[in-house]
């Protein structure tokens, strides 16, 4: 398979789950590079991700490092047998790090979140969203701004269409008291999310001010559940774009946390309520 210059981060993830297996079981890259017929370099290209490998490849690796999870060993097969997907029409235009969003999101198999100070993406409104992305530091060109939405509103549809996924969004109400494009697009907001949780895959838990403090304070966090716990990966937002996250203890602490935040919140009917409320204050 021809070498990459830029690997995505699936093909990062790929990789690095070929590390570790090599490794946990001793064996060497070199020994590696002769068991799959392969140079030593190729081994060094596909832990990083440069490069493919084949499926024949992967399970030989697989069953000479004495891994026994077969459903593990398939996932790993799939993610390196997957074809480029819709998020493609968009690279060259946007950046790298918001088509890894949408690329992981697509396999993921059901989604948890946590947001302190806006509503998460995937249940924001376009006017909305325009109105966060306006307010980039440097500012985005308006043919970026229509792009950006143009990917969210069809990142939105892992949760929305046919094939929608379980997603649990927790939303502090800081959030859900930010006027993001004034009081009408604030307003029109609460009520699309009123809307949106009442679909059967999405639960909207809220977490007022009363409650005081609570884990993960000001991170926006999601936790994408993968085909296999191994591959369950956490994505964390910065202002200078994604980073994730799938080392073991770091995806079992955001996952505690996320149990903690969920603990805390209002139950869905409540939470539903309490948004009205805010909503009609507006």
């Amino acid at each position: 398979m021809p070498p990459r210059t830029t690997p995505t981060e699936r093909q990062k993830r790929l990789g690095s789950e070929l590390r570790r297996i090599r490794t946990v079981a001793g064996m060497s890259a070199e020994f590696a590079a002769g068991l799959l017929g392969v140079d030593r370099g190729k081994i060094s290209n596909i832990e990083s991700g440069v490069r493919g490998i084949s499926a024949d490849r992967l399970r030989t690796l697989a069953c000479n490092c004495d891994v026994t999870d077969e459903a593990y060993v398939n996932a790993l097969v799939e993610m390196a047998e997957s074809s480029t997907g819709w998020w493609e029409r968009y690279r060259g235009t946007l950046p790298q790090g918001l088509l890894d969003i949408a690329e992981s999101e697509s396999s993921a198999v059901r989604m948890r979140g946590a947001n302190t100070v806006h509503v998460p993406g995937m249940l924001q409104t376009s006017e909305q969203a325009m109105a966060i992305f306006r307010a980039a530091v440097p500012a985005l060109p308006e043919h970026e701004v229509a792009l950006r939405l143009a990917l969210r509103s069809e990142r939105q549809q892992v949760i929305t269409s046919d094939t929608a996924i379980p997603y649990v969004a927790v939303i502090h109400e800081a959030a859900l008291r930010m006027q993001f494009g004034g009081t009408d697009v604030a307003r029109a907001q609460l009520q699309y999310l009123v809307e949106v949780s009442e679909l059967d895959n999405v639960t909207v838990l809220v977490v007022p001010f009363a409650h005081g403090a609570f884990p993960g304070a000001g991170q926006t966090v999601v936790y994408m559940e993968g085909p296999v716990p191994q591959l369950d990966t956490v994505q964390v937002d910065s202002s200078h774009g994604p980073t994730f996250l799938h080392a073991e203890g770091q995806v079992a602490k955001y996952r505690a946390q996320l149990d903690l935040l969920e603990g805390l919140a209002l139950p869905p009917e409540q939470s539903r309520d309490f948004i009205r409320e805010l909503a009609r204050q507006l």
